[in-house]
């Protein structure tokens, strides 16, 4: 399995619309992030973790050409805003792009995007999208990738993981259930949302999250959906192994389970 980072950025990106500070002026490319997102290639099949209003720009980035889902991890505005660009997919592949989520994501989704869902007559320029429900803890198939959602605690919202073979997707926790921590055991690769170096209501911390790195074990963790406080090369050589920052851009091959 490939995993592509498309964005690591928290809502606003970074650098930050009108801010100056030293991290959204400075000159490593390590410091830009997008919208966090990721495309994983298995099996001959693309799928899109979330799909934020960077899509466009991180889809020719990263010369995405097909994409066969989208796992949905909740409805923030930062995670389902791009949905619109995938229309060119739709039309170079010649059908629907089937989104998987919960039932309240997917509700939200069909509310925001309602002109998605109407009939239209051939020829339309709406994006074309499959609404495919999804239960914490009850696995589904993508082809031959065996996919096992879990709940995750983002403030009062109860959104969603994943996990795909030895790779652990995480994004805007707050915490874990026990259940879902259980879910993350014996993981080559866990990606994982650390916000910044202060406590937040609805996300973790860098501490935070390293000491959940340190109760799962994972062979590799790569942290990503950060703010502007954090700057890449200084924090990234002061978290203790195996995490890492992640960035933009980044490609990590992971092995099958």
């Amino acid at each position: 399995m490939r995993l592509t980072f498309l964005g690591t950025g928290t809502s606003m990106g970074v650098p930050v619309i009108g801010c100056e500070c030293a991290v959204c002026t400075s000159p490593d490319p390590q410091n830009k992030r997008l919208r966090t997102s990721a495309l994983l290639e298995a099996d001959g099949r693309a799928i899109l973790f979330d799909a934020g209003p960077d899509l466009r720009q991180q889809a020719l980035a990263a010369g995405i050409r097909r994409v066969d889902a989208v796992l949905l991890t909740h409805a923030h505005a930062d995670h389902i805003f791009g949905l619109d660009d995938l229309r060119p997919l739709n039309f170079a592949q010649r059908a629907a792009i089937p989104l998987y989520g919960t039932a309240n994501t997917l509700a939200m989704v069909r509310e925001r995007f309602g002109y998605a869902f109407v009939n239209s007559s051939e020829g339309s320029t709406r994006p074309a999208l499959e609404l495919v429900e999804i239960q914490s803890s009850v696995p589904f198939d993508i082809g031959t990738i065996t996919i096992i959602p879990f709940d995750v605690q983002h403030g009062s919202w109860t959104i969603t993981g994943f996990r795909i073979g030895r790779l652990g997707y995480v994004t805007d926790a707050s915490s874990l259930p026990a259940a879902s921590l259980a879910e993350l055991r014996d993981l080559d690769v866990l990606v994982l949302n650390a916000l910044r170096h202060a406590p937040h209501p609805t996300h973790f911390s860098l501490d935070e999250a390293c000491a959940v790195v340190a109760d799962l074990r994972p062979r590799q963790a790569l942290l990503v959906h950060m703010t502007h406080d954090v700057e890449h090369a200084s924090v990234d050589a002061g978290l203790p192994a195996p995490v890492h920052l992640a960035y933009d851009g980044q490609v990590v091959e992971i092995r099958d389970a």
